[in-house]
């Protein structure tokens, strides 16, 4: 079997700013069996990957081990933050009809070939769809615990302009864990989301999911643009208040020149500092490092064991 490449390569980031980034931001290049099949499978279903479309740093990490974060409703997000390396523009109010069995399909090839067990579908914002895509998102869910009842379906969705309705169908569909990230803290949102979203807009969206039944609930931070540490505090906060379990916080990069600058590499000791408060605040898990994204691997293995704790009775915790 060959394998995984030992060299490394800077994170993705402009070619003008990558001397400066330190040592810690170097990561594996990708490449491998597992690589490689699931590079097929998911081009030959024409399905997009948030991995691919947004430049995660941990691409050859997680898909060398057979795992990804497929992204439904296109590649094309109506939205345009100004941190997000994913196409923004136009959908032309139309999805793809055979995606939610596409998703199914290579999901369930995924289960077979890596015997993966948890998987995360995230999307673009559809702001251009009378339900904002909700029930196209859903209906992907559901496909997928058609074909592969036991797989673990954790999602990242979009704030679907706070609508309770669009909530509802997307709890509706029974994921195991519901991400929303409200990406930066208070005084800097307006700068890097796009304005039709909003820091209490994405609160409420996580109150709503918890409401809706929703036993798991999980959101990502980024420092970079220039957050203060009593900031990050304050939006850990907020989240912990608005019922959130599982908490992923990184390093923002410039995905290109366009991009908001990075403001500031914070160091590994400051975001190890930021997991220890949070575990304070009473979080279930915090993963904190300058290449964690919001499926990071370590927190979905928290999440699978809660999961899994919880369907043999084992579960102590407290929301």
């Amino acid at each position: 079997m060959p394998r995984t490449s030992k060299r490394t390569v800077p994170a993705t980031v402009p070619p003008s700013r990558r001397a400066r980034l330190p040592e810690w931001f170097r990561v594996s290049i990708a490449g491998g069996k597992r690589y490689g099949d699931l590079k097929r499978t998911l081009k030959s279903l024409n399905l997009a990957t948030v991995c691919e479309e947004a430049g995660c740093p941990n691409l050859g990490e997680c898909w060398s081990s057979g795992t990804a974060t497929v992204m439904v409703l296109g590649d094309t997000c109506t939205r345009g933050c100004r941190f997000c390396g994913v196409t923004a523009g136009d959908p032309g109010g139309v999805t793809d009809p055979k995606e939610p069995e596409n998703t199914a399909e290579a999901i369930e090839e995924m289960a077979r070939k890596s015997g993966i067990t948890y998987v995360v579908i995230t999307s673009v914002d559809r702001d251009d769809l009378p339900d904002l895509g909700a029930g196209h998102y859903a209906s992907c869910i559901e496909t997928i615990r058609s074909r592969t009842p036991d797989m673990r379906v954790e999602v990242l969705t979009p704030d679907f302009q706070g609508r309770i309705e669009a909530i509802r169908r997307i709890a509706s569909a029974q994921p195991d864990v519901f991400g929303h990230n409200i990406e930066t803290v208070r005084r800097l949102h307006r700068r890097v989301r796009d304005a039709r979203a909003g820091y209490d807009q994405s609160l409420a969206v996580l109150r709503m999911a918890r409401d809706e039944g929703m036993e798991i609930t999980k959101s990502g931070l980024m420092v970079g643009h220039g957050e203060t540490r009593e900031e990050m505090l304050e939006a850990m906060s907020d989240l912990r208040d608005a019922g959130v379990d599982l908490l992923t916080i990184g390093q923002y990069l410039q995905p290109s020149r366009k991009h908001l600058p990075v403001a500031r590499i914070w160091t590994p000791e400051e975001l190890e500092d930021l997991r220890e408060e949070g575990m304070e605040m009473g979080y279930r898990y915090v993963a904190a490092g300058p290449l964690v994204r919001s499926s990071y691997r370590a927190a979905e293995h928290y999440a699978k064991a809660l999961l899994d704790s919880r369907s043999s009775g084992c579960d102590s915790g407290n929301h």
